[in-house]
C-alpha cells in the first residue's frame, strides 16, 4: 500500500563544509519547541499510531507481554549499617520502589515510591547512595526521560525528605564523606533560556554539599575553566581519607586522576590541595580500593585487554608501580575490592568468567555460573564478607545471589518467577568472518527445532561503539518474539568492548565502516546459513545502535526486509552541535575536520537516503525529551525517508511524548512500544 505522509516543508538551508555544499532542508525541525514542529510531531504519530494500532498481531502481543512482565522483580540489595536497601516491582508498577529491611531477611518497608510523583510514571528514581551509618540516602530523579537530575536528601528513619534539593546535575553520582555529614557530586551552570534539551553541556564542576544546606552554599572543589570539555566524578575512599577526582573528556577511553586528602586539613569544606597523580591522557584508569596510601586501579595502559595495578602515592613515579594483576586473553570489565580480596569480571567471547585474588594479585577462585551469561554486581566493602550479584541470559531472568567472599559460597537471595518454559529455546555461539577477514562472534537464540529453511522471521540486533560490550540479558520483548518462532541474532561487533582496546579502536572515527561491514556481514551469515532471507530479516538497534540500523539499510536496502532505528544518531554532521553530543567526537570524529568530515558524510544515514530507492519497511523511534541524543535527529531522517523512498513499504516515526533516550522509560510505555515493535516487524516480515 501507498502511505499519505503528513507534508514536512523543505527549507533553502545549505553549509558549507571545507568547500562543499550539503543541502538541510528539515533543519528546522531542530526547533523542537516550535509550533511548526509540534504540529509536525501530532501528525506524524497521528499517521504512525492508527498504522500500528491495526496491525494483526499487536492486540495479541500487548497482551503476552503484559503477562509476561507481571514478574517481581529486585535490584540488588546495598547495606549499610546493618540495614538493607533495594528495589522491588511488583510487575507491573511504572517504576521500582525503593524499600529498607533491618538485617537481610527483616520486614522491609517502603522508603520512596516514585509512582506517587507523578501520574503518568514518567518521574524516575534514577540513583541513590546510601550515608555510611545508614541515616541518610542522596537520591537523584528524572523527568520525562531527560537527562537533567534533581537530588535530594532523604532521612532513612522518618522516611521523609530534608530541605535539601541540587538541580542542574548531569552525569553525576553523589559520593558520601565517612563522617556522613555530606557528598560530592558534580553538576552544570543554569542552562539559559530555551536550552536546557538542546543546549551542549560544557564545564562540568565537583561540588561538596552538606546536608541541609541550600545549593548556593555548596562548595566548589574542582573546576577547570580553561577546559570546557572536562569532566569531573568525586569518589571517597572506603577508609574516608581521601576524594579521588576522575577527570574525563567527553567518551575518550582516557582519563586523568587526581586526589585530595581529607585528613591533611580540615575536610572537604577547606581549601584542599589537589594532587594530580595521572596527568597525562594515555589510557584508561578506573579506581577500584586502596590500603592506606596503596591505591589499586584498572588500566589498559601497556594492557589492550586492561590490567590491575598498585599506585603508591607517596612514591608514585611509574617505575614503583606494581602489576597485581596481569593482562590476560580475556578482556577485564571490572574490578571489586570486597572482603578482602579483589573480585575481576571477565569477558570470554561476550560471556562472563569472574576470579578472585587476594590483594598481593594471587589467583584464589572462581565464581562458577550455571551456563552462559552475564554477571554483574559484586559491590560492597573491602571490610565486609558480603556481595551480591546477578547472573542472567537471554533466555534466563536475572537472578540475584549472595555470595560470601571467605568461604566462597553462592546463594539464591531471589529468583524471578517468569510465566514462560525456558526449556522450549536454546542458544549458539557462532562465529562469522566480516569483510575483512575478521572473526566476528554471534550469539543466536530460537526455539528447539528450528528448521533451517530460510523462512524464519529474525531480528538482527547490535550495538557496535563506545567501548560497550554486549553480553546476553534477559528481555520480555524477545522471548515474546521468541514464542511466535522469531530468532533473535546478536553479533558483537567492531566498535565493542568485548576484545579490548584494539576491538574497540577498529570500529572508531575513520575505521567506522568496520563496524557496518561486520553488521551487513552477519546478515549475509544468517541467509547464507537458512536461518532466514532478505523477505524475513529485520535489523535493530538503538542510540549509537540507531546509527548502526541507519547505516546498513542506506548502504545495503535491498538485504533486509524491515527496520527499527531507535533514537539514533542519525545526522554525523551536526552531531556534536547539541547537548551532550560534542563528547562522541573522540568515538566519531567531528564535521569540523576536513578529512573526517569525508569519512562522516559518506555513512551519515541521513545524507545517504537516494532518491528512487526502495527502502525496507522503516519504523523509526525517539522520544520527545530525548536530551542525550536529541530527537531532531530522527525528525530529519524521517522525513527524508519519506521523500526519498520509492517503494510501498512503510517509512513511519514512532514520537513518545514525555519520554527520553531509555532509562527510567515506565513500564506501561515500555509495553506499549514492545508491542508496537514487535507487531510491525511481526506484519512485515509475513509472522503468522
Amino acid at each position: 500500500m501507498k502511505f499519505a505522509y503528513p507534508a514536512t516543508a523543505r527549507g533553502s538551508q545549505v553549509d558549507d563544509y571545507h568547500g562543499t555544499s550539503i543541502a538541510d532542508p528539515y533543519r528546522w525541525l531542530e526547533e523542537l519547541d516550535s509550533d511548526a514542529t509540534k504540529e509536525w510531531v501530532a501528525a506524524q504519530n497521528k499517521v504512525t499510531f492508527g498504522y500500528l494500532e491495526n496491525l494483526p498481531l499487536r492486540k495479541k502481543f500487548r497482551d503476552r507481554l503484559e503477562e509476561l512482565w507481571n514478574y517481581e522483580r529486585f535490584g540488588l540489595p546495598r547495606a549499610r549499617n546493618g540495614k538493607y536497601f533495594y528495589s522491588r516491582n511488583d510487575g507491573l508498577q511504572n517504576q521500582s520502589v525503593l524499600y529498607v529491611a533491618d538485617g537481610l531477611h527483616g520486614e522491609p518497608r517502603v522508603l520512596l515510591d516514585p509512582n506517587k510523583l507523578s501520574q503518568d510514571g514518567t518521574v524516575a528514581l534514577n540513583s541513590w547512595v546510601v550515608s555510611d551509618d545508614g541515616k541518610w540516602i542522596a537520591y537523584s530523579l528524572a523527568s520525562a526521560g531527560s537527562d537533567w537530575n534533581d537530588w535530594r536528601v532523604l532521612n532513612v528513619a522518618t522516611g521523609e525528605n530534608n530541605s535539601d534539593v541540587l538541580k542542574w546535575v548531569k552525569f553525576s553520582g553523589a559520593s558520601w564523606t565517612n563522617d556522613n555529614a555530606g557528598f560530592f557530586y558534580s553538576r552544570y551552570d543554569e542552562p539559559k533560556a530555551g536550552e536546557k534539551y538542546t543546549g551542549a553541556n560544557y564545564y562540568q564542576k565537583l561540588y561538596y554539599h552538606k546536608v541541609g544546606d541550600e545549593q548556593s552554599k555548596d562548595k566548589l572543589i574542582y573546576e577547570r575553566a580553561d577546559q570546557k570539555e572536562w569532566g569531573f566524578s568525586g569518589s571517597v575512599t572506603e577508609d574516608g581519607r581521601y576524594v579521588i577526582i576522575t577527570v574525563w573528556r567527553g567518551t575518550e577511553q582516557k582519563n586523568l586522576i587526581f586526589y585530595q586528602d581529607l585528613q591533611a586539613s580540615d575536610g572537604p569544606d577547606s581549601k584542599n590541595t589537589t594532587h594530580e597523580l595521572i596527568s597525562e591522557w594515555e589510557a584508561d584508569y578506573d579506581f577500584i580500593g586502596n590500603i592506606g596510601t596503596r591505591f589499586w586501579f584498572k588500566t589498559d595502559l601497556d594492557a589492550p585487554c586492561k590490567r590491575v595495578v598498585e599506585i603508591d602515592i607517596t612514591k608514585p613515579e611509574r617505575a614503583n608501580w606494581k602489576t597485581l594483576i596481569p593482562e590476560s586473553k580475556d578482556t577485564l570489565q571490572g574490578v571489586g575490592a570486597v572482603g578482602g580480596h579483589l573480585i575481576a569480571e571477565y569477558l570470554h567471547d561476550a560471556c562472563s568468567a569472574v576470579k578472585i585474588f587476594d590483594p598481593s594479585g594471587k589467583f584464589v577462585r572462581d565464581i562458577n555460573f550455571p551456563g552462559l551469561g552475564s554477571a554483574g554486581g559484586f559491590g560492597g566493602r573491602f571490610a565486609e564478607n558480603e556481595t551480591f550479584y546477578t547472573f542472567t541470559s537471554y533466555t534466563v531472568p536475572g537472578a540475584i545471589y549472595r555470595y560470601d567472599v571467605a568461604t566462597g559460597k553462592s546463594e539464591v537471595f531471589r529468583e524471578p518467577k517468569v510465566k514462560f518454559d525456558e526449556n522450549r529455546f536454546e542458544s549458539k555461539q557462532v562465529f562469522y568472518k566480516s569483510k575483512d577477514g575478521t572473526q566476528v562472534p554471534m550469539i543466536l537464540v530460537y526455539q528447539k527445532g528450528l528448521k533451517l529453511d530460510g523462512s524464519n522471521p529474525t531480528i538482527l540486533y547490535a550495538y557496535g561503539g563506545f567501548n560497550v560490550s554486549l553480553t546476553p540479558g534477559f528481555s520480555v520483548s524477545n522471548i515474546a518474539w521468541l514464542e511466535q518462532g522469531g530468532v533473535y541474532a546478536v553479533p558483537n561487533l567492531r566498535g565493542g568492548g568485548e576484545y579490548g582496546r584494539a576491538w574497540h579502536e577498529a570500529g572508531m572515527k575513520e575505521k567506522k565502516q568496520n563496524v557496518f561491514d561486520d553488521y551487513l556481514a552477519a546478515a549475509q551469515w544468517l541467509i547464507d546459513n537458512k536461518y532466514t532471507s532478505s523477505q524475513k530479516l529485520a535489523i535493530r538497534g538503538g542510540s549509537n545502535g540507531g546509527l548502526l540500523v541507519g547505516a546498513a539499510m542506506t548502504q545495503r536496502p535491498d538485504l533486509f526486509a524491515a527496520a527499527v532505528p531507535a533514537v539514533g544518531v542519525m545526522d554525523m554532521l551536526r552531531y556534536h552541535k547539541f547537548t551532550i553530543g560534542w563528547a562522541w567526537a573522540p568515538e566519531y570524529g567531528s564535521a569540523d575536520d576536513a578529512d573526517l568530515f569525508k569519512v562522516l558524510h559518506a555513512y551519515s544515514p541521513l545524507h545517504n537516503l537516494k532518491p528512487g530507492t526502495k527502502y525496507p519497511a522503516t519504523l523509526v523511534t525517539t522520544g520527545d525529551h530525548d536530551d542525550r541524543v536529541v530527537p531532531a535527529h530522527s525528525f530529519k531522517f524521517a522525513a527524508a525517508l519519506q521523500a526519498a523512498n520509492a517503494g510501498d513499504k512503510p517509512a513511519l516515526i514512532r514520537i513518545e511524548t514525555r519520554a527520553g533516550h531509555g532509562a527510567g522509560t515506565p513500564t506501561s510505555k515500555l509495553i506499549d512500544a514492545s508491542a508496537d515493535v514487535l507487531a510491525f516487524l511481526a506484519n512485515e516480515l509475513g509472522m503468522k
